[in-house]
Order: structure tokens, then C-alpha cells, then sequence
């Protein structure tokens, strides 16, 4: 409440402040004709129902000046409605300086503690800020980075083999000139999938990464995942095993398609090993999981979240310097954030593992 009371302009904030303060005083003489009504022989506890409004007056309104004017106003109520003789006001009665004393100090004090909370308050959520955008601001230098790796490898790739062609046709054998083109292949194919991934950046809005999501069937994501990874890598064994039950998670489908091709993709060409892929998704209630889990040479790095920091990161052992992992990690990490979920990678005995999750109700 502070916070949102300090962001408004200044007569915004006053009003606000005068319309608490109105409402919490009249709320609390209310309350004080109906104790006094149900227990009038006891009528010095009235005191601290008015008490208790000047703190909750010192707590959400700006300044001292609001307190310090209830606080007035509580010790008059006191005196005039609720003390004998009634409806007059007469502060000669023992005791009555020390309650308006009491009264203005309870309110100076809550008023000078929330004041500081506020402040404290902004001031955290400023630095919070400064370090959020700093954080955008190194993703954006790594993203950039790594495009400009991942996308000048294969490039230089094809243009390197498509001049070795063209320039050699006649001393090339056919062996040697397949070669060739499958290389070209590859690589244009690899280059298709990096601007796939960049378009799929361009479906998050903004720096507080917000996007158009729908309930999908998750078993209808997967297949449709699976079947455009296949159609790239047909030889790949993918095992998928899904709850029985039938899931509905809200979600940006085509996103989440790009998230588990990349995530198998990455299984396929990085695991080094022709073992089955296991994709398993678990109803873990409030969340659902999915888990991408090869069974290879692992994740050769001492921390995996490294990962997703938008490097490109490749492995020193592996040929194909155009398929490093690091910004199609970057983007997914990216879309599951943008779904209020977690990406996370690990080793396991036998290889690794990515999991992300998704959460069953949008936030």
C-alpha cells in the first residue's frame, strides 16, 4: 500500500490520504457508539478503538499532518461524545493531556516507522530495477553475441562448400560432391532452425516478457513437436510418455513446440549417443513437468545454468562448431520464463537432463 500511495502524484497522494483518513475516523467513532451502547460502564476502552484507527491513519497516509490532526480530532470525540457531561467539551477532566500527549506520540512514532518502511521500500524496488535491467541488458549482449556465432558459422559453411563446388566441379568425384551438398544441407538446415528460434523470440512482448497464451492439450504439443523434430532427425528414437489423464495448460503452443525441439535437438546432436531419448511429462499437481533426458557424455560444464545465459556455448570435443547450444538454451529459457515456469539442466548417471515446468494456472 505505501508503494502505491508514493508512485501517485503529489495531490493524488493527499487526497487518498485525507479520504483514509476521513473513512478511518469515522469508522472508528462508529465503533465506539456501539461498545459504548453495549458496554457504557466501561467506556475508557473507547480510547483504543480510536487508538487503533490513528495507527492504521499513520500506516497508509503520507505525512505526519494526517495523524497529527486525527490524533486531535480522536482526543475531542473522546471528550465530547463519550465522557461526562456528555456533548461538552471540557479538557480540565485529570488525565485528558496525557491521553492527547499519548495519542500524538503513538502517531509520531507509527508515522515515522512507516515512513522509513516506505522509503526503504521504493529504494529496494529501485535497486530490484536497476538490477533486473542490468540483467536484460547482459542477456541482450549474449544473445547478440551468440547470434552472431551461431549464425556466421553455418553461413560461412555453405558459402565455403558452395565454392568448393562450384569451383572443383569437374575434379570432384560424385562421392566427394554429395558431400558437399549434404554439408550445404545441413548447414542451411541448422541456419532455418536459429531463425526459427528468432522468430519465436519476436512472439514475447516487451522487457516484462508478456505473451497470448490459451489452454492447449499438452499430448497435442508434444506430437506436434515430435513430428517436425522427426522430419529433421528421422532416425532419432524419441520415447514420450505422457499422464493418462487428459492436460490442459495455458500456453503460447507454438512456443512451447520450440522449447522441446530445441531441448531434443540439443539431446540428439550434443548426447553423442544413439540410446533412446526419453521425454516424460509428470502431473506434479499445481505444476506440470517436463523432462528431456539422453543418455550420453553429458553436460561438460560445472555449472549447468550456465547454460542458459546466452553464450555460445559448445563443447571443445564436438566437430561441428555451428552447433553450439548456447543461444537456442538462451531463447528457452527465455519463452519459460515468459510462462511463469523454470528451466533447469543436470546431469544424471548416465548422461543429462532438462527439465522445465509449467505452471497449471496462468498468473
Amino acid at each position: 500500500m505505501p508503494q502505491k500511495i508514493w508512485s501517485l502524484p503529489k495531490p493524488k497522494q493527499h487526497l487518498l490520504s485525507l479520504l483514509i483518513s476521513l473513512f478511518a475516523m469515522g469508522a472508528a467513532t462508529g465503533l465506539a457508539f456501539m461498545y459504548y451502547y453495549v458496554v457504557p460502564e466501561n467506556s475508557a476502552n473507547i480510547a483504543m478503538i480510536y487508538i487503533l484507527a490513528l495507527v492504521l491513519i499513520s500506516r497508509y497516509t503520507t505525512g505526519y499532518r494526517y495523524g497529527i490532526c486525527c490524533s486531535l480530532f480522536a482526543v475531542v470525540c473522546v471528550n465530547y461524545l463519550f465522557t461526562y457531561p456528555y456533548f461538552q467539551i471540557n479538557f480540565t477532566l485529570t488525565g485528558y493531556p496525557i491521553t492527547f500527549v499519548g495519542m500524538s506520540a503513538i502517531t509520531l512514532l507509527t508515522s515515522t516507522m512507516t515512513s522509513h518502511l516506505s522509503r526503504q521500500a521504493i529504494a529496494i524496488a529501485e535497486r530490484e530495477k536497476l538490477l533486473a535491467d542490468a540483467e536484460k541488458e547482459k542477456m541482450r549482449a549474449n544473445l547478440l553475441r551468440a547470434i552472431s556465432h551461431d549464425l556466421r558459422t553455418p553461413l560461412t559453411g555453405i558459402i565455403g562448400n558452395s565454392s568448393l563446388y562450384l569451383e572443383n566441379t569437374a575434379l570432384l568425384s560424385e562421392k566427394e560432391k554429395k558431400e558437399i551438398v549434404t554439408n550445404i544441407y545441413n548447414d542451411s538446415n541448422w541456419l532455418l532452425n536459429m531463425v526459427e528460434n528468432l522468430l519465436a523470440v519476436t512472439r514475447i512482448k516487451g522487457d516484462n516478457l508478456s505473451i497470448n497464451t490459451s489452454l492447449e492439450p499438452v499430448e497435442e504439443v508434444i506430437a506436434e513437436a515430435l513430428q517436425k523434430l522427426h522430419k529433421r532427425y528421422p532416425d532419432t528414437d524419441i520415447q514420450a510418455t505422457v499422464p493418462e489423464e487428459f492436460l490442459l495448460l495455458p500456453m503460447d503452443a507454438i512456443l512451447i513446440e520450440q522449447v522441446i525441439i530445441n531441448l531434443l535437438e540439443n539431446a540428439v546432436v550434443h548426447s553423442g549417443s544413439k540410446a533412446p531419448i526419453e521425454l516424460t511429462v509428470k502431473d506434479l499437481g499445481t505444476i506440470v513437468s517436463f523432462s528431456i533426458k539422453d543418455y550420453g557424455k553429458g553436460i561438460p560444464v560445472n555449472h549447468p545454468e550456465d547454460l542458459f545465459s546466452g553464450s555460445s556455448y559448445t563443447p571443445s570435443q564436438t566437430a561441428d562448431g555451428h552447433k553450439g547450444m548456447g543461444i537456442g538454451l538462451s531463447i528457452c529459457k527465455t519463452i519459460i520464463t515468459s510462462h511463469h515456469g523454470t528451466l533447469t539442466a543436470r546431469n544424471h548417471e548416465e548422461g543429462a537432463e532438462f527439465i522445465f515446468t509449467l505452471p497449471k494456472n496462468s498468473l
